[in-house]
């Protein structure tokens, strides 16, 4: 493969990963509002709308965990290519669904179904990146595959908050479908999902496929080794953490600072931004100064001592700042984590990778649950606890060692 074609290929890869997190991005700021207006219209009590956040939040990483390692599997045996593309379709029924959505359930439905299929995007994303570059340029090109992830968080919540407030006179119902203002941010999204799902069946090249056999071979060598599981821990408490933080600063930006959707959209931004600008900073020149554990510890330090800070302040341009800090140390961590999961087996990097991805999902479904859960004691509970475990997870880095 000559290095056009390479760069070809992993620019269409990233523009997949960028694609499903702007509509993630896109939901970030609009879903407090969104599930207060449907919960009024169904009359349902209103103590129950925070619940019901952190519930929709959760249950598209549920379904994330349970298919997530079933397309790990299909990807090696099929191809990453086709995998993709299915992720791709869901994503665009996903947001169809979402943005003509009259009501709760509708909303569950269209999350339910996102996270079964959009579930492929990302790992198997990431598994064909992996697939085409050498161990040497691994963390590098891992860097860039969260910055495109980052970039779709830069831009989704600034375009769902901008999107979600334009003053579009659209009413139009048909059966239970709803087509009004509040769906221009996911239909949005939906066109350019569709237009980047007919650019990669087009132009994208398939991998090679892994023989089923012996891909169990090596998917008993070394996938429960004592090095695989400190990765996996150390994953699953920073995705715990970022997404707990995420539902809780929605609505903690919602009813305790007095922030609309553009404001709260403007703070992930933010956090997005400088996960984008960071990540393959770190990844090319950390290594020259810090191990990757070190970068690791200290990425974590900075996240979880930001996050007990956090509560603290009530001014808009300091929670903005310590959004920044966050956003700094989970840079400084996420390439790494990343990174070292793709090198343990080479020819095992889509299940690795997926099971990782599953690992990460168990965080994204406990966070937002946890959260919204510790919220009805007060706004400093989830965010103290949530920056203590960060700082207890650096005890795992003891055990943090090269594979042999």
């Amino acid at each position: 493969m000559d290095r056009k074609e390479k760069l070809n290929r992993i620019f269409l890869i990233l523009l997949s990963l960028f694609v499903v997190m702007l509509g993630y991005g896109i939901l970030l700021p609009t879903l407090p509002y969104y599930t207060e207006r449907l919960a009024l219209k169904d009359n349902l009590d209103t103590d129950l709308i925070n619940f019901h956040i952190g519930l929709l939040t959760s249950i598209y990483p549920f379904f994330q965990l349970l298919f997530v390692v079933v397309w790990g599997k299909l990807s090696d045996r099929y191809g990453r290519k086709p995998i993709i593309i299915c992720g791709l379709i869901g994503f665009v029924i996903m947001q169809l669904l979402t943005g003509l959505a009259t009501s709760l359930t509708m909303l569950y439905i269209a999350r339910i179904f996102g996270g079964i299929f959009t579930s492929s995007v990302i790992p198997v994303s990431n598994a064909y990146l992996s697939d085409i570059t050498s161990e040497k340029r691994r963390t590098k090109i891992m860097a860039w595959s969260g910055v495109a992830i980052s970039s779709g968080v830069i831009f989704g919540p600034v375009i769902g908050g901008f999107l979600s407030q334009t003053d579009i006179h659209i009413k139009y119902t048909l059966g239970l479908l709803h087509l009004d203002r509040f769906s221009v941010p996911f239909l949005f999204a939906a066109l350019l999902g569709l237009i980047v799902l007919l650019v990669v069946m087009k132009w994208l090249k398939n991998t090679a496929r892994v023989h089923k056999f012996t891909t169990r071979k090596v998917s008993l060598r070394f996938t429960f080794t004592k090095y695989f599981i400190v990765l996996l821990v150390l994953s699953f408490v920073f995705q715990f953490v970022v997404t707990l933080f995420e539902t809780v600063f929605s609505i903690y930006g919602k009813d305790e600072l007095g922030f609309n959707s553009n404001q709260v959209g403007f703070g992930f931004m933010l956090c997005g931004s400088i996960m984008a600008v960071l990540q393959p900073v770190f990844a090319t020149y950390g290594e020259k100064f810090l191990s990757t554990k070190k970068q690791i510890a200290l990425g974590s330090l900075i996240s979880g001592l930001s996050l007990i800070a956090f509560p603290f302040f009530n001014n808009e341009f300091l929670v903005y700042g310590l959004i920044v800090v966050f956003a700094a140390g989970g840079a400084m961590v996420t390439p790494n984590l990343l990174s070292a999961v793709s090198l343990i087996s080479k020819k095992n990097t889509g299940r690795n990778i997926s099971i990782q991805s599953s690992t990460n999902s168990i965080g994204q479904i406990l966070g937002p649950v946890l959260g919204t859960w510790l919220i009805a004691g007060g706004f400093y509970y989830p965010f103290i606890i949530a920056g203590s475990i960060v700082l207890l997870a650096i005890g795992c880095l003891f055990f943090f060692k090269n594979p042999p």
